[in-house]
């Protein structure tokens, strides 16, 4: 390779220096502005050399090319008078890419101003005929953005505190009444062992041992306010416990009392209830248009609401705990329903 270098050296007088720069334009210059609708003559490279002050003769570029593909780059030659020259297969290909601004654009984790740096940078994975194409791709969304900065610097601490098995800790953010921002506990501060970070519903959770609960409990990591990397070497996690049972039982369906529910749904629902669980849960097909099942889930309002939303085409069969639970709720609804009617009379 060396010997390579020197020989090119040689043959267009020129220090090994401007050779240097001149492979690094040539590199920049394939991969930014070319593609395989996009291709560079030999003359259009001439030209750009001779824009940054380097004197090359078309001689010289197919063994520079040729140099860079031994180093493993994917340029394309397409042969001819002149050749044309482009750059091949990219680490994301243009699908991919507008996938991840997609992912990135209605993330609400995200803050806007974290989001556009991402977005460039993503865009800069492709041509800049491309990038056209990718600005064009991208829309303006409603989607609620974080307003602190420091959510994404939080991510990498408690990332660094699960790889050191340290205890981390933490303060817990609520809002009052008047949308101003309070600690949970008048300041208290949570101590847990992170075991994992967890992705639901667009919202970034920890996974963790929690002192003050003496049990795994999972937290909010956009709640969390004042957060430390402790000495403290981390509990380890429970005999048998894996996160993605743990995030299948609570995530969800959020905390409560763990049950296996016997649901009984319209057959055109089947989708959804596939949605929520997967597909290993055990269903029993009707005659009537329904099939039952049986789920595991966290009792809690969020179950209960789940359920709701489907207007009586989800019902609750078992356990009766949670039959009678789903009635009381459906009856302080009612009652509330009532009431309103009756001060709008």
């Amino acid at each position: 390779m060396a010997e390579k270098k020197t020989v090119l050296a040689e043959k267009e007088h020129v220090e090994p220096n401007t050779m240097k720069r001149r492979m690094v334009l040539l590199w920049k210059l394939l991969y930014d502005q070319t593609d395989e609708d996009h291709p560079v003559t030999t003359y259009d490279i001439v030209d750009y050399m001779a824009e940054h002050g380097i004197k090359v003769s078309r001689k010289t570029i197919k063994p520079d090319v040729d140099l860079m593909i031994e180093c493993g780059f994917d340029i394309i030659t397409q042969s001819g008078k002149p050749n044309k020259y482009f750059w091949g297969t990219r680490d994301f290909q243009l699908p991919e890419i507008k996938l991840l601004l997609d992912a990135v654009s209605s993330s609400r984790f995200l803050t806007k101003k974290k989001s556009d740096e991402l977005k460039h940078k993503l865009t800069g994975l492709a041509s800049v005929h491309q990038r056209d194409q990718l600005s064009r791709h991208i829309y303006t969304t409603n989607v609620v953005k974080q307003r602190n900065e420091s959510i994404y610097y939080t991510v990498d601490r408690i990332n660094d505190a699960i790889e050191k098995k340290r205890k981390i800790s933490f303060q817990i953010i609520e809002f009052d009444g008047k949308r101003k921002k309070i600690h949970r506990g008048d300041g208290e501060t949570y101590v847990v062992s992170p075991y994992a970070m967890y992705w639901n519903d667009d919202f970034y959770y920890v996974v963790g041992w929690c002192d003050k609960h003496q049990g795994v409990s999972a937290f909010r990591i956009d709640r969390m306010d004042h957060l430390d990397v402790l000495d403290e070497k981390a509990v380890r996690r429970p005999k048998g416990f894996r996160v993605s049972d743990y995030s299948h039982k609570v995530f969800e369906m959020f905390n409560g009392e763990e049950v296996t529910v016997r649901l009984q749904c319209k057959d055109q629902l089947m989708k959804y209830v596939m949605d929520r669980f997967g597909d290993k849960f055990k269903f029993e097909p009707g005659d009537d248009g329904t099939f039952t099942c049986d789920v595991d889930v966290c009792l809690s309002p969020t179950f209960y609401g789940w359920v709701f939303g489907f207007g009586g085409d989800i019902r609750i069969l078992e356990p009766e705990n949670a039959v009678e639970k789903m009635l009381e709720m459906s009856g302080q609804m009612i009652a509330a329903e009532n009431e309103v009617k009756k001060k709008e009379q």
